[in-house]
């Protein structure tokens, strides 16, 4: 009976341990008509900490991004966007990082 209820806890620990949320963030991907943007964007936001799963709607370039809530949040993966290049919602792009882009993805015009 006491291992029953150990393998329960653990299971309930476990489940609230992961918890994971879906954010939608808008980006200035610009590649409509080449999977260049959507390409990059996942690539490398796969890689970051917490992120789970990550998909580019091309035409609207929305981001759709599923995260473990104890590893990241929202303000650390749009900041991850920025420094793909891309703007994420109200966070702008880093100009480094956008103009090391191919130039069908560079789109953002930074004042001096």
């Amino acid at each position: 009976m006491n291992r029953i209820i150990i393998i329960i806890f653990c299971f309930f620990s476990l489940s609230v341990w992961a918890q994971k949320e879906t954010v939608k963030i808008q980006t200035s991907a610009p590649c409509l008509d080449m999977p260049c943007c959507k390409d990059i964007i996942e690539e490398e936001m796969q890689f970051t900490r917490g992120v789970t799963a990550v998909s580019l709607d091309i035409p609207s370039a929305v981001l759709t991004v599923t995260f473990k809530t104890k590893k990241t949040n929202i303000d650390k993966l749009r900041k991850a966007i920025s420094l793909l290049g891309y703007t994420a919602d109200d966070v702008k792009a880093d100009k480094k990082a956008h103009d090391k882009l191919p130039l069908c993805c560079q789109h953002i015009e930074f004042e001096e």
